[in-house]
């Protein structure tokens, strides 16, 4: 897809600004989130792709818009002051105004980056049932960002994804190790709750 792609896929025209390219991608991703649309597959892909187009746009689009006199403007104000009826020749205050120093990047952009990179990552091993792997990678995200609401949420959905392969492996034991993490890490999301509990549902028929 070209950016224009990535544009109208967050309902958004060409060129829109960074703060119109956040807000219709958070906007967007909570409607389409997983958690919101459990066993939805197509809000699922919806996601991922908005996803995918709101870090494209994020490398292309300036996080900061700094207007800068237009060479008319400054013409406008030289020719008004040399019209301006004076006995004595005015004086003339130059103002030179420094061009804007290049900012560092910023260090929560950079943890977004990684965080959706990690997601994006996440997701393939889920899909490939790299389960360890899966976990291993959700918990190093959660360490490095422990207040993250949504990181908290990946991780629990991925115990609760490993916990239901394992019971169809029929290893029941270990399968409700990772249910219960998966309660413990993220117990105010009510649509987990709901699924985990008909998951200990299963488990107690098979016992």
């Amino acid at each position: 897809m070209d950016l224009g792609d990535y544009y109208r896929l967050l309902g958004l025209r060409s060129g829109a600004s960074f703060a119109e390219v956040k807000a219709s991608y958070r906007r967007l991703a909570q409607q389409y989130h997983p958690d919101i649309n459990p066993n939805d597959i197509k809000a699922k892909d919806k996601f991922i792709a908005l996803t995918e187009a709101y870090k494209v746009l994020l490398t292309v689009v300036p996080s900061e818009e700094i207007a800068q006199p237009s060479s008319n403007s400054s013409r406008f104000r030289r020719d008004a002051t040399a019209s301006t009826p004076s006995e004595k020749a005015p004086t003339t205050t130059v103002t030179v105004e420094k061009p804007p120093t290049p900012k560092p990047p910023n260090l929560v952009e950079i943890e977004q980056r990684l965080k959706w990179k990690t997601y994006e990552q996440l997701q393939r091993f889920l899909k490939e049932r790299r389960f360890p792997q899966a976990i291993a990678l959700a918990e190093a995200l959660a360490a490095r960002l422990p207040t993250d609401t949504e990181v908290r949420q990946w991780q629990a959905v991925a115990y609760q994804i490993w916990g239901r392969a394992l019971i169809s492996e029929h290893q029941l034991l270990k399968a409700r190790i990772y249910l219960k993490k998966a309660l413990k890490t993220d117990p105010n999301n009510k649509t987990l709750s709901l699924e985990v509990q008909r998951d200990f549902q299963k488990l107690e028929q098979l016992y």
